[in-house]
């Protein structure tokens, strides 16, 4: 798949995938021979991989390592030691993601009370007495 149709698949830009591959998080497996990047159906799955973890704040390092690490425990050659990394990286994730759901929550409670602020304005009753 050209850059085009991997950015339309995972909602990436262009120029984010460019960049993912000048760093070296995810380059093409191939080239065309007018130096085009080509990404297969793995590159497809590192890159939305990565695409998931954006809204939990992961660094790109931790997007690399993790990538790396993925790999790793599905070769017959993974250690305890690989299995206790992945699991740090979910209890990562899980503790961002609950982060995430209480400002979630609070953007709500903020959203409704300009809502409920709106509807006084536009009903001509007096803001003063309301707290």
């Amino acid at each position: 798949m050209h850059i085009g149709a991997i950015a339309e698949r995972t909602g990436l830009s262009q120029r984010t995938l460019r960049h993912y591959d000048d760093i070296g998080l995810v380059n093409p497996s191939q080239r065309s021979e007018g130096g085009f990047r080509l990404y297969t159906e793995e590159d497809l799955h590192r890159l939305l991989l990565i695409r998931r973890m954006k809204p939990l704040a992961f660094s790109l390092q931790e997007m690399h390592d993790l990538l790396a690490l993925t790999s790793t425990v599905a070769s017959p050659d993974a250690t305890e030691d690989d299995l206790a990394k992945l699991r740090a990286f979910e209890a990562v994730a899980a503790q961002r993601r609950a982060d995430l759901t209480e400002k979630a929550a609070m953007a709500d409670e903020f959203l409704d009370r300009l809502r409920t602020l709106t509807a006084h304005v536009s009903s001509g009753e007096d803001l003063r007495d309301d707290g």
